[in-house]
């Protein structure tokens, strides 16, 4: 029974994916609809909507304010896995109370004292796109990550993990907004745990597992947990990362001109936005402008490759062609830069590609140099090396000379599984601490004055 529920699994995978099930075909970026929209219109959900008569900050981060069990569905098709969906308290990217969905799915042999908390890589500026809606049913055009991702959730429920997959945008789809990717994650694993229905319980060990926007999540989470979450970081087995964005400045210049990657520049700037409060409307052109209007509710399968060769000066007014000649963003981008994050206390394993030619990335900036084709790599190596010289020695990282960032997560994927399953079994960590090449400054961006 337990192999025939994970084949079913893979089954309505293999189907919906050959099928095209909600995802039809888009003949040109510009003929695409929208990442966010969905296929049939339908009511908003009000599961995902904190009605409570008590005001949000009067219960603690982690507490669960709404439950509902579902069938787990892949592209609409349900399956035989159950599903329990949590509405929690969290802390937004401002340090506010807010309100949060993740969803736990039991593995049929698992006994509840292990569990992955798989962060996703569905990267989107809408709510609708993110993994809770695609679990439940959901179909849009930017969930198809999301649905596809439970080709990587099936092996991780057939070894006996139970799974808890938050919603790391939270409700806003606050992009790129690393600290409350974390604490979503971090409330969520609460939420989780506090829960019957889940199996789960303060007892359950707990390992970390994200790719790319997933990394940013399960990176953040580490580095948070031991002071935002004690009880919870004292649980945690072990961090699994690939595709890592550790110092967005540095990021938007390596992309910049790209021929498909350059799309997280306008994500970025309405992502930075929406989670900071502060407008950068001012400072863009008209065609930035436009663009940013373009992508408002879009995901990253909206954004790549829909302005080849697109640059940041395309998009600012002459004045603001450095974007540091902008406070704000300076302000905005050091507050999500991993390199002035607190050190992890747990083992970590991170991988990183390095041919991002091959996505069409060609730049090799000063002071920051090549990558996957959007992730820097001498970034993630100063991360790593940071770690290792802050005390945590059990820092394994892995650098893929010949892969790009969408090839890495393949051949990365099951070496972090393997990875984690040491972990689970207790045994001592590996470490690359002394053998990792130099990488980049992880220094807090400076402003520049503009002419």
């Amino acid at each position: 029974m337990n192999r025939r529920t994970t084949a079913l699994l893979s089954t309505a995978i293999v189907t919906a994916v050959s099928l095209g099930i909600g995802v039809g075909t888009a003949p040109s970026a510009s003929a695409a609809p929208r990442a966010g929209a969905r296929v049939a219109a339908a009511a908003p959900d009000a599961f995902y909507r904190y009605d409570g008569g008590e005001p949000l900050a009067s219960y603690r981060p982690g507490d669960v304010l709404k439950k509902r069990t579902l069938n787990y569905h892949v592209f609409g098709i349900p399956t035989p896995l159950k599903a329990v969906q949590l509405l929690y308290r969290t802390t937004d990217a401002q340090g506010r109370p807010s309100a949060n969905v993740t969803t736990v799915v039991r593995s049929p042999h698992g006994d509840g004292g292990k569990a992955v908390s798989y962060q996703s890589f569905y990267d989107s500026l809408s709510p609708e796109d993110g993994p809770s809606r695609a679990i439940a049913g959901g179909v849009s055009l930017g969930g198809v990550i999301a649905n596809a991702e439970s080709l990587i959730l099936a092996p991780l429920l057939a070894k006996g993990y139970d799974l808890v997959i938050p919603d790391t945008e939270g409700q806003n789809a606050d992009f790129a907004a690393g600290p409350e990717y974390g604490t979503n994650t971090l409330d969520s694993i609460r939420a989780a745990t506090r829960t019957g229905e889940t199996g789960l319980h303060a007892g359950t060990r707990i390992g970390l597992f994200g790719y790319s926007g997933g990394a940013v999540a399960t990176n953040w989470t580490s580095a948070l947990a031991p002071a935002y979450a004690p009880e919870v970081n004292s649980r945690l087995v072990g961090f699994a990362e690939g595709g890592l964005l550790v110092a967005p400045a540095h990021n938007l210049k390596y992309v910049d001109g790209a021929l498909a990657w350059n799309g997280v520049i306008p994500m970025a700037v309405i992502g930075v936005s929406r989670s900071y409060g502060i407008d950068l409307s001012p400072y863009l052109s008209a065609k930035g402008l436009a663009i940013v209007k373009e992508l408002e509710q879009g995901s990253i399968v909206d954004a790549l490759g829909r302005h080849p060769g697109m640059t940041w000066k395309d998009m600012a007014k002459p004045q603001y062609e450095d974007p540091n000649s902008i406070p704000v963003f300076v302000d905005a981008v050091n507050k999500i830069n991993l390199g002035q994050a607190a050190t992890p206390t747990i083992p970590g394993f991170i991988g990183q590609g390095n041919a991002g030619w091959l996505e069409g990335t060609f730049n090799t900036p000063p002071g920051i140099g090549t990558g996957d084709g959007v992730m820097v790599t001498g970034d993630v190596r100063a991360l790593a090396r940071q770690y290792c010289a802050n005390g945590n020695r059990s820092i394994k990282y892995e650098q893929y000379g010949l892969l790009s960032h969408v090839g890495a997560m393949p051949y990365w994927a099951p070496r972090a599984m393997a990875w984690l399953d040491d972990r689970f079994a207790s045994r001592t960590a590996p470490s690359s601490c002394g053998t990792i090449t130099a990488g980049n400054s992880l220094e807090p961006q400076e402003p520049t004055v503009t002419r």
